[in-house]
């Protein structure tokens, strides 16, 4: 009896401990593995999104470590925290203890990097998208958009954006949604956060106003302050051509001719009051 009392009890414990998150200290100890990551299923497919029909990704075409997952995530920092790991081009939603729901994500290109905690002020579906000036100087034909694109399938922020504000100052930072879902994984935008479609419509609906967003550094520890990318430097305006001086009359030289053929100059007229 005791036998079998014995055994019954070790596989509950096996199973509860199975169905949690084991200790990180175990991990790094080699006492325990880390679990597998769950990759979401059947979540890349076509369906109507409000006014438009959102196409299908060719989930073949995305590599793995870039797709929608739950995987085991040791932080310190709250349940529903997003902490985006620039370096290896993954957000994480902290979901529970030492377990994240992890994306898929691109970042800033060179000299578009930055780092610093923030939050999410504004979120909106279908946005509009409106250049900056900057922008539109490094891409001209970005200028008939001055006054806003419309929000739709061929719109840069997608299906979803999520506006980001840092003290209450808004940098231009965004989380949003992105018609190149090939641009996964790669760093190809300007500073904003891109999301397959698919998933930043989740992370929507998973996240509200006033949620935590932390940027980790470059070698992927926690920012102690906000580091911005330099200013772009302004263009310099052409130097107008200087104009050429105005040339003098030119007055032919009368060579051999006698003082008296010589037409006399005209003499003044007297100033009034002389």
């Amino acid at each position: 009896m005791r036998v079998t009392f014995r055994i019954m009890a070790a596989a509950i414990a096996t199973a509860v401990l199975a169905s949690c998150m084991p200790d990180p200290a175990l991990i790094e100890a080699g006492l325990a593995k880390p679990p597998e990551p769950r990759v979401a299923q059947g979540v890349y497919v076509s369906s109507m999104d409000g006014a438009f029909k959102l196409p299908a990704v060719p989930v073949e075409k995305v590599p793995v470590e870039y797709q929608r997952q739950t995987v085991y995530y040791p932080t310190e920092q709250a349940v529903g925290t997003i902490i985006i790991n620039p370096a290896a081009r993954h957000l994480y939603l902290i979901t529970g203890k030492n377990e994240a729901l992890r994306y898929g994500i691109a970042v800033g290109k060179a000299g578009f990097e930055w780092s610093g905690e923030a939050q999410i002020t504004s979120r909106k579906q279908w946005p509009d998208w409106t250049p900056p000036p900057e922008m539109i100087d490094r891409k001209p034909e970005l200028e008939k958009w001055k006054d806003g694109q419309p929000g739709g399938l061929e719109n840069p922020l997608g299906a979803r954006a999520l506006y980001l504000t840092t003290n209450g100052i808004d940098y231009g930072y965004r989380i949003h949604g992105t018609p190149e879902w090939f641009s996964i994984g790669k760093n190809a935008s300007s500073g904003c956060i891109r999301m397959i479609n698919q998933d930043v419509i989740d992370l929507y609906s998973r996240v509200p106003d006033g949620t935590k967003v932390i940027v980790l550094n470059r070698d992927g520890s926690l920012p102690t302050k906000l580091t911005l990318p330099p200013p772009a430097p302004k263009k310099r305006k052409p130097t107008p051509a200087p104009v050429p001086a105005a040339m003098p009359a030119f007055k032919p030289a009368l060579v051999g001719v006698p003082p008296a053929l010589v037409a006399p100059s005209p003499t003044p007229a007297p100033v009034a009051g002389n």
